[in-house]
């Protein structure tokens, strides 16, 4: 953003869409629209990449692109552990919602393409925040709740 000089407080709106947060949602629920906003931001992320590869070139292999890896990764791993995650709650579907319309066409010049990267890396950002409280929270609920297991070796 610095290198760019893109302003701190400048949003164009999100570009994941998944239904408002509600805290009447259980568990399940908020797992899954946690999952599709993940899946979303990978693909934006995935389609991010190419795009620059395709402007910019990729014979090079500098920091930036080191640390997009690290971040395209790390999105990778949470997006799987939260699709386990909802497999364990006996989601019996996992539905992600299409990308909206107006953020399916390419960026037309190369700040264009800049600003829509950033955008999409503070997106990745944000939901990456989401997932550490809403897995935090279910931690502690699951904490809270005695397991299965240990309400039957307490009847033996």
């Amino acid at each position: 953003r610095k290198k760019e000089n893109f302003p701190p407080d400048v949003s164009d709106g999100r570009l994941v869409s998944v239904p408002p947060p509600s805290s009447q949602l259980d568990t399940r629920d908020k797992l899954w629209r946690l999952h599709s906003a993940l899946e979303q931001c990978h693909s934006l992320l995935e389609r991010a990449i190419a795009k620059e590869e395709e402007e910019l070139g990729g014979e090079e292999k500098g920091e930036y692109e080191n640390r997009r890896k690290i971040v395209k990764d790390r999105l990778l791993f949470l997006l799987n552990h939260t699709r386990e995650l909802l497999r364990a709650a006996d989601s019996s579907s996992i539905f992600t919602p299409s990308l909206d319309g107006s953020e399916l066409d390419d960026p037309a010049t190369l700040f264009q393409l800049k600003w829509w990267v950033y955008r999409i890396f503070m997106e990745v950002k944000y939901w990456s925040q989401t997932a550490i409280a809403v897995l935090q929270e279910l931690q502690s609920d699951t904490a809270k709740t005695p397991s299965k297991l240990s309400k039957r070796s307490a009847r033996r």
